[in-house]
């Protein structure tokens, strides 16, 4: 899929820039480049979504996976204001984010866009808030599907350590589904330990945002969540 592919049996990190102003424009970039030298170095699966004005200048600038941060179900053409999968893979994307919990579309959108995106080649992360919405999103059958329950994402409490049932009850929600959808989880991871815990429990891998953007070290804290996901 896409000019950059997924191993899809590699444990992966997807770290979303949101539009924090320090990555944005020249600071996406640099931490696109910091990312990726780490994803290098440590020989692991790491994914950006950078800002959506930022997207092409991200994908050309790296040779690591850029994913869009929100897709839109509109057609290419007169749909002005809308980020449309073509246009996605025309800039270099090679996969998207869709139903965040801060920007949530209805389940019959994202049902529409995933064939859409399979046939474009590009990977879909659908997000959910619960087990049982992980349940609904893990049978339109994306590549991924990422529990963040809401109240926990940006706080520093680890959705791993304050809500492991989340996640062991997300597992079993996707392993009842095909083995082709991975199960992966965010929300308020920040340490090595949060991610080892994570996988420990079934997860594929995570989803970060703040956890590395407000981090004092980029590089120190991109290898400190990649680690556990190293390849044993």
């Amino acid at each position: 899929m896409g000019d950059i592919g997924l191993s899809m049996r590699e444990k992966i990190m997807i770290i979303n820039f949101k539009n924090y102003p320090e990555v944005s424009g020249d600071g996406a970039i640099r931490l696109a480049r910091v990312a990726e030298k780490v994803a290098k170095e440590l020989d692991v699966e790491i994914v950006l979504a950078p800002p959506t004005p930022d997207l092409s200048r991200v994908a050309r600038s790296v040779t690591i996976p850029v994913f869009a941060q929100h897709t839109d179900l509109a057609k290419p053409g007169s749909t002005t204001g809308f980020i449309v999968p073509e246009v996605v893979k025309a800039c270099g994307g090679v996969g998207t984010i869709l139903n965040h919990s801060e920007r949530r579309v209805p389940i019959k959108v994202i049902e529409e866009l995933i064939p859409r995106l399979k046939g474009l080649g590009l990977y879909s992360v659908v997000c959910a808030k619960t087990p049982r919405e992980v349940k609904d999103r893990a049978v339109l059958l994306p590549d991924y599907v990422a529990v963040e329950p809401p109240e926990l994402i940006g706080t520093g409490r680890a959705v791993s350590k304050v809500k492991p049932d989340v996640i062991s009850r997300s597992v079993d929600e996707v392993r009842g589904v095909r083995d082709s959808v991975k199960l992966i989880c965010g929300a308020g991871i920040t340490s090595g330990e949060d991610v080892a815990i994570a996988l420990e429990l079934g997860a594929f891998g995570i989803l970060v945002a703040s956890g590395v953007i407000k981090s004092e070290s980029w590089d120190s804290k991109i290898r400190e969540l990649a680690r556990p996901l190293v390849s044993k």
